[in-house]
């Protein structure tokens, strides 16, 4: 039998990491975990509150990572769990920070906020007023940093990399199995015009349009089977970490409750069953976001016209396990 290999080594020497946190525990109490910086890592520095968890990390790389398609404008992200909960985009930060909020106040309650923008006085106010455990941002208005430091216990991070580049930051990722390292390049496909298309005769407008473009890239940042159900560049549900579409799709509508009128809905792969179809008929879905290339695709395309719901195929897959 062969000697035990030690699998960090292996790792260290696919890319050279220095240590540079170790933290009090890992996800439970039983783990250790410690965190490791490389040459393509991000720069950041924390501005107040106390020592950063391993959980904190998981979420704040969940929030640079939505930023990062949303750089450009005025966005808002919460994450718990390493999982995105809430997206939306506004006229202001403040703004689409309400927005935010607004899709899920109880997800809200001790996440982690990120912003694409430099924090003002307004939207720190109204950060002020909440429960977070972390709020992550580009940078802080003098004003509001001093509005966010009253409360010593919340953790701020300005992100000194520029969004736009923590797209390419990252550009293998790697994953350690009892079966060696597994490697992949990381998911950065978007959008291809030969490749976007309408299939069905129902074609959407051109609001119904960008709300599923925004939708489709808030869900190659969740977990499968993924249902993004948004309007108006705001997420009202996200399914995800089930094992089957019908889960995701339906426990995302009860969520979304009548919310869901004249909303979009995105997939992370391509729809398999139609009962996905008849569950966001039931929910007044208007137009259906997903990468196609499933062998009931014209039966899908059939069941989406019948319903009057226009069918949009990407010809991209975002499927995260």
């Amino acid at each position: 039998m062969p000697d035990k290999i030690d699998k960090l080594e292996e790792i260290k020497m696919l890319d050279n990491l220095e240590r540079i946190i170790d933290f009090k525990q890992g996800e439970n109490r039983q783990q250790s975990a410690c965190l490791y910086k490389n040459e393509g890592s991000i720069e950041w520095e924390q501005l107040n509150g106390g020592e950063l968890t391993y959980k904190n990390f998981l979420n704040m790389s969940v929030l640079v990572d939505v930023l990062g398609e949303f750089y450009d404008v005025f966005a808002t992200v919460m994450a718990k769990v390493g999982l995105p909960c809430a997206v939306a985009l506004g006229k202001t930060l403040v703004d689409s920070y309400a927005k935010a909020v607004d899709s899920n106040p109880i997800g809200a309650i001790g996440s982690c906020i990120g912003f694409s923008k430099i924090v003002d006085d307004r939207t720190a106010k109204k950060i002020a007023q909440s429960s977070f455990e972390v709020v992550l941002a580009c940078g802080y208005d003098k004003e509001a940093l001093e509005i966010l430091k009253k409360n010593e216990n919340l953790k701020i991070i300005k992100i000194n990399t520029p969004f736009d580049e923590v797209k390419i930051s990252v550009s293998q990722e790697l994953k350690i199995t009892p079966f060696g390292v597994l490697e992949q390049d990381t998911d950065r496909a978007d959008f291809n015009k030969d490749t976007f298309k309408v299939l069905t005769k129902k074609k959407p407008e051109q609001e119904q349009l960008e709300d599923a473009i925004f939708a489709f890239k808030v869900a190659k940042y969740a977990k499968s089977d993924v249902v993004v159900l948004a309007k108006d560049f705001k997420t009202l549900a996200i399914g995800q970490g089930e094992t089957s579409f019908v889960e995701s799709c339906e426990g995302a509508i009860d969520t979304a409750c009548d919310s869901t009128k004249d909303a979009v809905m995105a997939t992370d792969r391509a729809i398999e069953t139609l009962d996905v179809v008849h569950a966001a008929a039931r929910g007044r879905i208007a137009l259906i976001i997903e990468p196609a290339g499933s062998i009931n695709d014209k039966k899908l395309i059939e069941q989406c016209d019948k319903y009057e719901i226009a069918l949009v195929a990407t010809g991209i897959e975002h499927f995260k396990g």
